[in-house]
């Protein structure tokens, strides 16, 4: 069961992360999924104030780049 099979699973994936400050969309239609053209897990998508996307990662994130790409879309 992967993150995307549950909310709680996914709360603790941002836990585990670090990532608690970000917002977390969670669409358990996947029409979000299908927006952003999501094909697998994990998948970190880092989106600016009109849901456009920034940046994204498939897999392993790095976490102080999506930090500092946040910090630059501010």
């Amino acid at each position: 069961m992967g993150a995307q099979d549950s909310l709680t699973l996914a709360q603790q994936f941002q836990e585990q992360t670090g990532t608690m400050s970000f917002p977390m969309t969670w669409d358990e239609s996947f029409d979000t999924w299908r927006y952003y053209q999501v094909t697998g897990q994990p998948t970190a998508i880092l989106v600016d104030k009109q849901g456009q996307p920034i940046s994204g990662w498939r897999g392993f994130f790095p976490k102080d780049e999506v930090l500092e790409l946040a910090r630059d879309a501010s």
